[in-house]
């Protein structure tokens, strides 16, 4: 049964969300597209720059992504304390860095002493601070602004209208450490498991290879649109009506700085931070994804890796699952009382994945 988004999404069960969305049709939108000989594996470099900045602007923090050529994963963490933390101003200062806001809204970030607002003004103010800060804390509102800004920009690139996008994007919950840790390598390893990249190095727009190239001492590299007149992008959008009215031009949004990835905390005790080691993921990924390589397909590691092992989880039904894991659970992955735990809360019976994540997330006995 289909349930609304605000019960998928519902941070009082976890920060923590594995989102993914689909060009219309499956088409190799952001790849070489068979069917028009075209290549637009530049897109690509487009998504993922997107996603760092709009990390700078919202509550939203990046633990992992993989950009393929007909759909884009990302690991997520929506971080309300600091949302709720900001003032006021700084709230108005990075929603106007996305939206041209209410003229209400210009004025008093403009400070113009010559227009001095009344206090029924600041009150109404006031609410649209409210309203952007639950904003900025929305995964929704996130992946609307990405979604938008990447489909116009990509009609405008070939002159074309309509969908860019399949439709909404698709979310899972991530209830605990395992389901985390399960999501996390399996987005990074999306490009090896599909024949793109031999090695964790070379898996384009992706978190994992961009945490290693930082490692090597090199800095991110944004990947920036090319600019397109507005009168041309306006003539574009004028049918459908755009989706988010007020969106500022691709000139004015890609002029944002690019967030930081996740760091990765091994004790825990950083609630921003992702509740690994960075060396430990990185065995665990590398051994991932040897496993899952064609010619070793089903190979199983002499000894789990130590991640593993801490988490209590079964190394060959982990590597097993690697390709059916958005299959394998629906909205929600976690072990299976944390499962059940969700199902008792929405008033459901189940929820799909409980085999699965007896399988995979088994917590062991020790």
């Amino acid at each position: 049964m289909t349930r609304p988004r605000s019960s998928l999404i519902s941070l009082a069960d976890t920060p923590w969300y594995h989102v993914v969305n689909r060009c219309v049709r499956r088409a190799f939108l952001c790849g070489h597209d068979a069917a028009s000989g075209s290549n637009f594996d530049h897109r690509r470099g487009w998504i993922e720059t997107r996603i760092r900045e709009l990390a700078s602007v919202f509550a939203i923090d990046v633990a992992a992504y993989a950009v393929m050529s007909n759909h884009y994963h990302a690991v997520l963490r929506v971080d309300t304390a600091r949302a709720q933390a900001l003032s006021d101003d700084e709230v108005l200062r990075r929603w106007t860095q996305l939206f041209t806001g209410p003229l209400l809204v210009q004025r008093y970030l403009s400070g113009l002493p010559a227009e001095p607002l009344g206090q029924s003004e600041r009150d109404k103010v006031a609410e649209f601070a409210a309203l952007y800060r639950q904003r900025l804390a929305d995964v929704s509102w996130f992946m609307r602004v990405l979604n938008e800004t990447i489909a116009r920009q990509a009609n405008a690139e070939e002159g074309c209208k309509g969908r860019f996008w399949e439709g909404r994007f698709k979310s899972q919950a991530l209830l605990d450490e395992q389901a985390l840790l399960a999501a996390m390598a399996y987005v990074d390893l999306n490009p090896i498991r599909a024949g793109m990249a031999q090695s964790l190095e070379d898996s384009a727009h992706t978190s994992i290879a961009a945490r290693l190239a930082e490692l090597q001492g090199r800095a991110f590299e944004p990947v920036q649109a090319p600019v397109v007149a507005p009168e041309v992008v306006d003539e574009i959008d004028a049918s459908p009506a755009r989706t988010l009215p007020g969106l500022l031009s691709e000139v004015e949004i890609s002029a944002l700085p690019e967030a930081p990835l996740m760091p990765f905390d091994p004790t825990s005790g950083f609630a921003q931070a992702v509740p690994f080691g960075l060396e430990e993921y990185l065995d665990l990924v590398d051994t991932m994804g040897r496993a899952v390589h064609p010619s070793k397909r089903g190979a199983i590691p002499a000894s789990t890796p130590p991640l593993l092992g801490r988490l209590g989880m079964d190394a060959e039904a982990f590597i097993a699952s690697a390709d059916h894991f958005f299959k394998n659970f629906a909205s929600a992955v976690g072990t299976p009382a944390k499962l059940i735990e969700l199902a008792a809360h929405r008033q459901q019976r189940c929820l799909r994945g409980l085999a699965a994540a007896r399988r995979v997330l088994q917590t062991k006995a020790a």
